[in-house]
């Protein structure tokens, strides 16, 4: 799938993709996705899309929405800021998600 818009802001780009359909909103727990209570393997997601964000003078402002597909449909999304490292797991299981998303553009 290829990128056809970019929203202005982080904001945008949440409300935007909401209304497509990416109403769950995960965080990354190790090797897991986990949204409303419930746990999801992350290998069965695949990115969609994602956009990227710079602060225009501080660090801290930096981001990447994530829209996730699972390979039964389900969609949703998963923002995680630059710099910020939970842990090594969940750090590689990102590693993971964007190879499949280079591969797929490949």
């Amino acid at each position: 799938m290829k990128q056809q818009f970019h929203y202005a802001t982080i904001t945008e780009a949440i409300t935007q993709l909401h209304k497509q359909g990416y109403t769950l909103d995960f965080d990354l727990k190790k090797d897991k996705l986990t949204a409303d209570g419930k746990d999801y393997p992350a290998d069965d997601f695949e990115i969609a899309d994602l956009y990227r964000y710079e602060g225009a003078s501080d660090p801290a402002d930096e981001a990447t929405v994530y829209a996730l597909v699972s390979k039964s449909g389900l969609k949703g999304l998963l923002v995680s800021g630059y710099g910020v490292s939970s842990d090594s797991a969940s750090e590689e299981t990102l590693k993971q998600l964007h190879y499949k998303y280079q591969e797929s553009k490949a």
